[in-house]
């Protein structure tokens, strides 16, 4: 980063992961602004800085030095003579700077990743975060400025961004079929992150999950490797400790615990960290207690939606549990279309209910679109329990079906709101 001071812009700065990058340059004391079509809570958030936001419409101001743009902003339109970068591109140009953590893999990022900063962080070790989720932890952002050398990111595979990224330590959680619309296949996934692998220096480390079978196929490449498993002893005490439920957030833990170790950080000062983490933003948020346990969850994937569910299952084993899933995307579901039918028929829920597919725009084609819906996923899953409900009635619904209290006044019923869309916009709605 240059010592001169630049007028950055971010098209699509409500993104989560774009708004990370923005809060950084901010915090370099460059002069920050913004554009997204739509406000939200991230948006609102970056306004109480002091970010100039324009809100419904995505344009560049003729006085920026920079120009970001989150992937999904369609840039083909825009003509400047002005230095345009994509987000991955930019964060790219950070890791070369940095000693830098990825944290990569199919699910479990995001809470890996925040589980790790805050072993870091009670190290004494000042990195700097960028994270696709907000942390509690970090006064409800996913950005911490630090003045060490080292820098932790959330290193996404979707279109293969973390391609452009060169850190000196990968920790990789799994490797499942997602993305198919860009990867076509599950081999291609494996030989992108096989390549991506090969982006460490000849000092660097790879954490690798020794359980995932994917993972295992390639992990062998790295000169310094460090696996983590189920079957390590420390797997107990973490089952024990952590305040997350779920095999999937002990493989967090692990992941997150080999890393340190790996740092020379000693196992005390992690699992201090470890058994002090709150939970992400829509990661298993647990949102109210009373009259029934309300649930928001980022899961997107078969894999992490199946996961959440047990997690809430093995949490809440006596409790009727509810599940009002949106689908992310047309072509995720068409392409997973079998493994969310397999997912949702193994599901440990008493009632789930599927609601409309969240359109992502730019991102889908009518030919998809035609073949697949939420009324042929429920239908398929073929369970008396699941319900395919749209959006706008699912309110309604829920009311005249929960908060059915015990006897007692003993709150007996869990209900989780899931997916990466707007379906979040329902919680306020359903607040008590």
């Amino acid at each position: 980063m240059s010592a001169k001071k630049l007028k950055v812009h971010f098209l699509g700065i409500g993104g989560i992961g774009v708004s990370a990058l923005a809060r950084y340059y901010l915090a370099q004391d460059h002069k920050v602004s913004g554009s997204d079509l739509a406000s939200s809570e991230i948006t609102q958030g970056l306004q109480k800085l002091g970010i100039k936001i324009s809100i419904g419409k995505n344009k560049i101001p003729k006085n920026a030095d920079l120009v970001i743009y989150s992937p999904a902003v369609n840039v083909r339109h825009l003509v400047s003579n002005i230095s345009i970068l994509s987000y991955p591109e930019a964060l790219g140009e950070l890791t070369k700077k940095y000693f830098t953590i990825a944290v990569s893999g199919t699910h479990g990022k995001s809470t890996t990743t925040a589980l790790l900063s805050l072993i870091l962080i009670k190290a004494g070790l000042d990195p700097t975060i960028i994270i696709g989720a907000k942390l509690k932890e970090l006064n409800d952002t996913n950005f911490r400025t630090g003045k060490s050398k080292y820098l932790i990111i959330e290193a996404d595979e979707h279109m293969a961004s973390f391609l452009n990224y060169w850190p000196k330590m990968i920790v990789l959680t799994n490797i499942n079929a997602d993305h198919l619309d860009y990867y076509k296949n599950l081999k291609n996934i494996i030989k992108t992150f096989k390549e991506y692998i090969g982006h460490l220096p000849k000092d660097g480390v790879l954490i690798a999950n020794k359980d995932d079978k994917n993972v295992a196929k390639i992990s062998t490449i790295a000169r310094n490797l460090a696996n983590f498993s189920l079957k390590q002893p420390e797997a107990k005490k973490l089952k024990r400790i952590l305040k997350v439920p779920g095999e999937h957030n002990i493989y967090n833990a692990l992941a997150a615990l080999t890393a340190a170790r790996t740092l020379k950080i000693p196992d005390k000062i992690s699992f201090q960290a470890l058994s002090q983490y709150k939970g992400a933003w829509r990661r298993f948020e647990i949102i109210q207690t009373r009259p029934y346990v309300l649930i928001s969850d980022y899961g997107h994937n078969p894999q992490k939606a199946l996961a959440t569910l047990k997690a809430a299952r093995e949490k809440y084993p006596r409790k009727r549990i509810w599940c009002v899933y949106q689908p992310h995307q047309y072509q995720r579901t068409y392409y997973l279309f079998r493994e969310f039918v397999s997912a949702f028929r193994k599901a440990p829920v008493d009632n789930l209910i599927i609601t409309d597919i969240f359109d992502v725009a730019g991102r889908e084609t009518t030919k998809v679109k035609k073949k697949v819906s939420s009324e042929k996923l429920a239908k398929a899953t073929d369970k008396k329990n699941t319900i395919y409900i749209p959006k706008d009635k699912i309110l309604d619904y829920l009311k005249k079906m929960l908060a059915r209290r015990s006897p007692k006044g003993e709150c007996r019923e869990v209900l989780i709101i899931m997916g990466a869309g707007d379906i979040y916009e329902l919680i306020p709605k359903l607040k008590t």
